[in-house]
């Protein structure tokens, strides 16, 4: 079985609000009548698929938020749900994954981002969107955390990565062949490893990036069990006429095609 979980959570922005609406977006481009739900394996998500949506989490605010998120991926987890989880804001995949490794143990984590997500804290803030790797990391919690698309390394977040040992592939490296896992692996998908130009509604512009076809290359071609998936950084007030929450419906589509899959 797999789940479809709203975790309307972007307390843990630095830049701009607006995450917090993005999983009522994405299913509302996931249904909307201007496309369909078959994937592009031809499998049709809307025919009694092993998929059910638990709808929205309604959470607090700070510590109180982060262990709703954890207390209900780890519920799902121990009922052999796989989770694609719909955010709000990079912050929620600590928890997320906090989840995930009681069931679990050890996670290996393949990133899909514009940044590195590695501060150890920025602005004061522990709990930041852009720190929830050095979070999951320290915990020991990640195995291993192998990023692809990354065009905002700095020294500091450099170090982190030496010190923890991460895999950073940036944009300018981007191989032609997929990296591979022969162990389960955990997917988190930043809208903002795209090019501003496909993904509009978000709220750190870094030009130079994917393409959604890149994208779903790489889920594709991804030859390992997915046990799990989110969806992050969906800003629809940035949006322009919806575009982005179709791109993000339509790589939701296709995350649930490989998870149901393997």
């Amino acid at each position: 079985m797999i789940s479809i979980l709203g975790i309307p959570y972007d307390e843990g922005s630095s830049y701009l609000k607006g995450a917090q609406h993005g999983p009522a977006v994405i299913r509302e481009a996931f249904r909307s009548p201007s496309s369909n739900t078959w994937t592009e394996n031809e499998l049709d998500l809307g025919s009694g698929t092993a998929i059910e949506d638990c709808g929205d989490l309604d959470l607090g605010y700070g510590q109180n938020a982060r262990e709703q998120i954890e207390s209900a991926i780890r519920n799902l987890t121990h009922q052999n749900h796989k989770v694609l989880s719909l955010g709000g804001d990079h912050s929620i995949t600590y928890p997320i994954l906090k989840g995930y490794a009681s069931k679990y143990g050890k996670l290996n984590v393949l990133q899909l981002d514009a940044h590195p997500d590695l501060y150890e804290e920025l602005d004061g803030q522990r709990y930041s969107h852009a720190c929830p790797f050095s979070r999951a990391l320290e915990d020991g919690i990640i195995d291993r955390l192998v990023q692809i698309g990354v065009r905002t390394m700095n020294g500091h977040q450099r170090e982190q990565s030496s010190k923890y040992g991460v895999e950073t592939i940036t944009m300018r490296d981007l191989p032609e062949t997929m990296i591979e896992f022969d162990v389960p692996v955990y997917i988190t998908l930043d809208l903002d490893v795209l090019d501003p130009a496909f993904a509009p509604g978000i709220s750190h512009y870094e030009p130079g990036g994917m393409s959604v076809r890149d994208i779903i290359r790489i889920i594709q071609e991804l030859d390992s069990n997915v046990i799990g998936a989110d969806i992050v950084e969906l800003n629809p007030t940035r949006d322009i006429q919806g575009m982005t929450a179709m791109v993000a419906a339509k790589l939701m589509k296709e995350l649930l095609a490989k998870m149901l899959e393997s």
